[in-house]
């Protein structure tokens, strides 16, 4: 069983820059970001694969990048440019490659993100 815990502060000003830690117990498999806005449904924002390649969720417009260090079995999300509609609860999780795409096999218990001045 993979375990992966969310980190960062819950409160971020607009136009500043949202990061976010993820912290996973073992495997090296495609981590991902996901998001949920209030009222909304899951929306996949990215994954990075053991090889370090990254895939983006167009619909960001290039705000997100992802990174991880392999030694400390941890990855990062960070989005620039914060506006109020980013408010949500951002999740990680890993998975294994499945049919041409990572799937989201292992989540975190998310963490509560607000974008307010």
């Amino acid at each position: 069983q993979v375990q992966l815990q969310e980190s960062g502060p819950g409160l971020v000003k607009p136009s500043q820059t949202l990061s976010l830690l993820c912290t996973v117990s073992s495997g090296s498999y495609g981590w991902s970001w996901i998001r949920q806005a209030p009222g909304k449904g899951l929306e996949w924002m990215g994954v990075i694969g053991p090889d370090g390649t990254t895939y983006y969720n167009p619909s960001l417009r290039s705000r997100a990048s992802i990174s991880r260090d392999m030694s400390k079995k941890q990855f990062s999300l960070q989005l620039v440019s914060v506006i109020p509609d980013d408010t949500a609860v951002y999740y990680c999780a890993s998975g294994g490659f499945y049919s041409g795409s990572y799937g989201l096999d292992y989540w975190g218990r998310g963490a509560q993100v607000t974008v307010s001045s």
